[in-house]
């Protein structure tokens, strides 16, 4: 297993070649598929917004079985999203979990409107409330964006004694980053 460091230095690493559209589309064939059939050994989880345009796997440049990706929209850390990272931690060992919004998002812009937009979803967007609070709600979206890919990635060990713990022991290390919609950057914050 590499270091934290060494694995974020691999995802900019990815990130890069994604950038320059020089993609390596390793760990993608059959061979890949048949050896993942008897387990899974991600080195990176990557709690992403479900939004279409970003897309973890492509903008690391990773194949099968690297990554660890939670959709969810605005990236928030609800009930099932921190229960599929203590999996990840507890059971699979992953030591780097990176916390991705990214510009432009649609979940951020719905919570910084307000409005009623349906139970199910005006729950989703309370998860986003403590950044607007923070940042203001005259702020730029992007920075509200940044916002909350912080307060998710401390969300995770306040909310969690899996998560919290293997921080503590220094066995895991948890990111926040924003993906720049117009280039293909993620930026680690």
């Amino acid at each position: 297993m590499h270091t934290p460091e060494e694995i974020i230095q691999r995802l900019k690493d990815g990130n890069a070649r994604f950038m320059a559209d020089e993609l390596e589309h390793k760990q993608q064939d059959q061979p890949r598929r048949g050896a993942l059939t008897s387990g899974q050994d991600p080195w990176a989880i990557v709690v992403s917004c479900a939004d279409s345009r970003v897309v973890p796997e492509l903008a690391f440049d990773t194949g099968l079985g690297e990554l660890f990706v939670l959709r969810v929209a605005g990236n928030v850390a609800n009930t099932s999203t921190i229960a599929s990272v203590e999996y990840a931690v507890a059971h699979l060992g992953t030591p780097v979990v990176v916390v991705m919004g990214h510009q432009s998002c649609g979940a951020v812009t719905a919570a910084m409107g307000g409005g009623d937009n349906g139970h199910n979803l005006n729950h989703l967007l309370a998860h986003i409330t403590p950044a607007i609070a923070t940042c203001g709600h005259e702020a730029p979206v992007d920075d509200v964006v940044r916002e909350n890919a912080r307060q998710v990635a401390a969300d995770l060990t306040s909310r969690s004694t899996i998560i919290k713990g293997a921080v503590d022991g220094g066995n895991l290390t948890i990111v926040p980053a924003y993906y720049k919609l117009d280039d293909g950057e993620v930026v680690f914050l």
